[in-house]
């Protein structure tokens, strides 16, 4: 587990006894004018998409989810710092320079940024008699444009958190997961990515708190049910205020899902006394039967 080496499994089949593969690539980006996520994700076979994107100011929310995605919806290229020269376990990604890339354009929303990539954050756990690969990357420039209906572009400067994952999860799966972007009164950067009920043993987890660009472990967590703070083992306590949230509820009798997941702000300390005097980021909490 750490900072520039790729653990990914070399070959990752379609099910590993029952359990069929998931991964996806997720990501975000943050400035004091907009939130924005997308997702292309697969189950097995299966293939699902979404975006969301809030505007601060004017507390606008647009958001849409496809089950069946359409090529050019929405677009999440790896980066050459972060692809490890392989696009064979990625979800979605399309022809990577040496930035990464993320492209939402659907209903009204012309979003093109570029991703300052780095090789992240990587961990490998144990999922019952499988395993889950993730890597996270927190903290890194995204640069690029967002128009709104037709109206012209403007320029967009913000920070982005990236989840790449693939692996068997449990057939019933639930999780709590925050990752965002910040500093300290004196100006250093700091990132996040804590979770609770995936990936998250004791150590050797993807639980993380990036420091001017340097990731270390972080101690185990727990969030309150309200998706109102995050306290960690250290006794730290990470505070949120929810702006606007993104949620669904799916029953597909094979597969369900059930999730919230607010953009919002962030003060107190994070895990390992790291003190953090505002931040920007999202909270979720997962129930899913796949």
């Amino acid at each position: 587990m750490g900072a520039g080496r790729d653990q990914r499994p070399v070959k990752m089949r379609l099910f590993h006894r029952t359990r069929p593969l998931k991964r996806w690539r997720y990501v975000a980006i943050f400035n004091d004018e907009l939130m924005a996520c997308a997702a292309l994700a697969q189950i097995g076979p299966l293939r699902q998409s979404f975006w969301a994107l809030y505007m601060r100011r004017e507390k606008f929310q647009r958001e849409h989810t496809r089950l069946l995605p359409r090529r050019g919806e929405v677009v999440l290229a790896a980066g050459l710092a972060a692809d490890h020269g392989s696009h064979s376990d990625g979800v979605g990604v399309e022809g990577a320079g040496q930035l990464g890339h993320m492209r939402i354009c659907d209903r009204g929303v012309e979003l093109d940024v570029a991703l300052s990539e780095d090789s992240g954050f990587e961990a490998r756990c144990a999922n019952g008699r499988s395993e889950v690969w993730t890597r996270k990357q927190a903290g890194i420039a995204a640069e690029g444009t967002l128009s709104l209906d037709g109206g012209p572009a403007r320029p967009v400067r913000a920070l982005a958190v990236i989840d790449d994952t693939a692996g068997y999860h449990a057939r019933e799966t639930e999780w709590w997961w925050t990752a965002g972007v910040g500093e300290r009164a004196d100006g250093l950067a700091v990132a996040w990515n804590l979770v609770s009920g995936v990936n998250d043993p004791a150590s050797g987890s993807e639980r993380a708190v990036w420091l001017a660009g340097r990731p270390a472990e972080a101690a185990p967590v727990s969030f309150a049910p309200n998706l109102s703070s995050v306290m960690s083992d250290d006794e730290c306590e990470l505070r949120f205020e929810a702006e606007s949230e993104r949620s669904r509820r799916d029953n597909l009798l094979i597969l369900a899902s059930d999730y919230r997941a607010p953009f919002g702000t962030f003060s107190g300390v994070l895990p390992g006394g790291v003190p953090l005097e505002r931040g920007l980021g999202v909270m979720e909490h997962h129930r899913a039967r796949w």
